[in-house]
């Protein structure tokens, strides 16, 4: 007898993340303004030391050139004393002059150091006050940038009606504003005139599909008609089935593409108890066991749609599995403050390099378009336009002996 071939192996994870990785002190982020302050602040330090350096040099030369000795002391029955230079009071008649040559060297000398000492006291105070004034101007200067920036922020959260409208000088930032505010207002008319696609759309295909249904469920119901009628009947509504699954599809991946903007407490343990009970049945018909521990992981968003992440991650999981003691293991939990949400199952060994082509749509592993009745190819699609819309991401990798583990991790 030939023997078994071996199972081929999972191939290696990958290792590269492309989330970008967060900066360890985010306050210490390089902004244009504190780049601003640092820029005026340097330049007025840089100058401040110039001009005392050369002050300190002029002061020194004006006093050496003027520190020639006024007078000499010839007599000898001299009594001399002094308080800064204290060897004049003790010093042989024969010595005084230099003696008096060497106290006044000193005496310019503490006079420099202490034109230094104040200099550089000013020299820091001013440079306190020029970070500051600079910090300010900056602020200044950059709050129609923080303007925009409020806007932006505003927009990122689907309120496309907000408009920065800055007035002042007609100069390059308010040219930018403008400019922005005109890409707001195509987008606006964009994403308006895509809701009222999708619903001008959800309206015109479902009614023949639903009138379509209807009709072929009569004939269906009809006992003396053909057994060859009856055959085509029941084709043409599993046909008509896919179409409307194809058409909700499609609907909820245009309605999910933006950002929810009403949103409301949800537990994804609730959410995925929900999702595993709607498969249940389809599991025990394909001998797939459902398992896993679902903790309570509240997040901000919409219930329904959240609802729909879990249970297509489960059906797919359910449904490309393998024939015999398959398993589905759905866990929620709480991680480093996100709510996630895994779901892992046995089945036919994925490559790593087909990860991507899961999440498009109408793509299969190693197929290019729909032709398989486990679906209409659009689950994953779903998932990662809603995952996005709720800002969170999706990521898939193959698992060890076969099977995927997807991972869907949202904010709290």
């Amino acid at each position: 007898m030939a023997a078994t071939p071996a199972l081929p192996t999972a191939p290696p994870k990958p290792t590269w993340d492309p989330r970008k990785p967060e900066p360890p002190f985010p306050w210490l982020r390089p902004t244009i303004r504190i780049r601003l302050t640092l820029l005026y602040g340097g330049m007025f330090l840089i100058a401040g030391i110039l001009l005392l350096s050369i002050i300190y040099l002029l002061a020194a030369q004006a006093l050496h050139e003027g520190s020639g000795q006024s007078f000499q002391v010839t007599g000898s029955n001299l009594d001399m004393t002094s308080t800064t230079c204290p060897a004049l009071n003790s010093a042989p008649p024969g010595e005084l002059n230099s003696i008096l040559k060497q106290c006044d060297a000193v005496q310019r000398q503490h006079a420099l150091d202490d034109l230094l000492s104040r200099s550089l006291l000013a020299l820091l105070g001013l440079a306190v006050i020029a970070f500051a004034f600079g910090y300010a101007m900056a602020g200044r200067v950059l709050s129609p940038l923080g303007r925009i920036l409020r806007t932006a922020r505003a927009v990122a959260g689907s309120d496309l009606s907000r408009r920065i409208e800055l007035d002042g000088p007609d100069d390059e930032i308010k040219e930018l504003a403008d400019t922005f505010d005109d890409m707001l207002e195509r987008l606006q008319r964009a994403f308006t005139a895509q809701q009222r696609f999708v619903g001008n759309a959800s309206h015109e295909l479902r009614t023949p599909l639903a009138i379509n249904r209807t009709l072929l469920e009569v004939h269906l119901s009809d006992s003396n008609a053909p057994m060859e009628l009856q055959q085509l009947g029941k084709t043409l509504l599993a046909t008509n089935e896919r179409s409307e699954q194809l058409v909700e599809g499609l609907l909820l991946l245009a309605r999910s593409d933006n950002q929810i903007v009403e949103r409301k407490p949800v537990d994804l343990a609730e959410v995925a108890e929900q999702a595993v009970d709607q498969v249940r049945a389809e599991a025990d018909a394909k001998g797939v066991v459902i398992r896993g521990e679902q903790k309570p992981a509240v997040v901000q968003g919409n219930g329904v749609l959240l609802e729909r992440i879990a249970l297509n991650l489960v059906q797919n999981a359910v449904r490309y599995n393998v024939p015999d003691d398959g398993w589905v293991e759905v866990t929620t939990e709480v991680q480093h403050g996100q709510a996630v949400l895994v779901v892992t199952n046995t089945g036919p060994v994925v490559p790593a390099y087909e990860i991507d082509n899961l999440f498009e749509p109408f793509r299969r592993l190693r197929t290019e378009r729909t032709g398989s009745d486990k679906g209409v190819g659009l689950g994953l699609s779903i998932v990662r336009s809603v995952a996005r819309a709720h800002g969170g991401h999706i990521s898939a990798r193959p698992r060890e002996g076969g099977g995927l583990v997807m991972r869907v991790t949202l904010p709290i």
